[in-house]
């Protein structure tokens, strides 16, 4: 009698590992790919070449990690990265521990515009003159007390944290009282932020007209503040923070953005803290971005 024979093949699974300054401080894979043919199999042939495993995938994260150690093996100060190609949808993210969050300082003015638009959408009306007229100040020139008028319109931090729920933020929390530059956050969600501001409506609760309203004010920041991310391409939307901290002296430089390198476009993200001086911080936040946006290319083109 006929014996049927059932031949499976299992092929290797990849699972790759999925921060007086301006603010008062005042595809983990998981492809079962697999073959069975039933019935009497013919015999192997002597010359039949073995079939070429698959190319194992890179570990973004891992390789982002061992770009940014030399640079955090030069400073005291420390970081979170995160950087996301809009074209494929590949990203990285380096984090100094689990947990660890970064007073946002100014970047945090674009999380409060995004929060002022969402409660304008609810409400079916469109910013007013004098809402206009601050979030143009806060954005483009960084100004304080715009944020401050902003910041108690959606009801500080409690406003806040109830907007990141529907941005997609999950690791942000608002400074307490008037303290929004003391607001709490990673590059990761930051990221997330980005993406709510620069995608289009499958990726943000935020609507087209709200989007384009932002990335407008993020296009025309003054020239003195473009710095940061933008060192690593040419930056479409930008926002920077930087902040002394009175008890240690030491600085917290940020900045968060979406630039264009080699015709590519990248949504980045750079938090620190424990900086020397505003230089040396902007340099870090620098130098963290161009590895960043450099991590993101290679992986592009591998």
């Amino acid at each position: 009698m006929a014996v049927a024979v059932l031949l499976a093949v299992w092929v290797a699974m990849d699972f790759p590992p999925l921060s007086g300054g301006d603010s008062d401080a005042t595809s983990r894979s998981s492809d079962l790919a697999w073959s069975a043919t039933s019935g009497t199999p013919a015999a192997p042939s002597a010359s039949a070449s073995p079939s070429p495993s698959p190319s194992p995938s890179v570990d973004q994260d891992q390789v982002l990690s061992e770009r940014l150690a030399p640079l955090l093996k030069a400073t005291t100060a420390s970081l979170s990265v995160a950087v996301l190609d809009v074209e494929n949808g590949d990203s990285a993210d380096y984090r100094e521990r689990a947990g660890k969050t970064y007073d946002t300082a100014s970047i945090v003015k674009v999380d409060i515009l995004a929060a002022l638009l969402l409660e304008a959408q609810d409400q079916g009306r469109v910013l007013t003159a004098r809402e206009k007229k601050y979030a143009t100040s806060m954005i483009q020139v960084s100004d304080n007390a715009s944020a401050d008028a902003l910041w108690q319109a959606i009801g500080g931090a409690d406003g806040l944290d109830a907007a990141n729920k529907r941005l997609g933020l999950t690791a942000t929390t608002g400074g307490s009282g008037a303290l929004w530059g003391l607001t709490q956050s990673t590059a990761a969600d930051q990221l997330a932020l980005l993406t709510a501001v620069f995608g289009d409506d499958s990726d943000s609760p935020l609507g087209s007209g709200s989007r384009t309203y932002i990335q407008g004010l993020m296009g025309g920041v003054a020239a003195d503040q473009d710095w940061g991310v933008s060192a690593a391409g040419s930056v479409t939307g930008l926002k920077n923070g930087w902040l002394a901290r009175s008890a240690t002296g030491l600085w917290d430089i940020n900045s968060i953005g979406r630039i264009v390198a080699d015709g590519h476009g990248y949504l980045v993200a750079v938090l620190s803290s424990g900086s020397v001086s505003k230089e040396a911080g902007i340099s870090l936040v620098e130098k963290a971005a161009k590895a960043a946006v450099a991590v993101s290319a290679a992986g592009d083109s591998a």
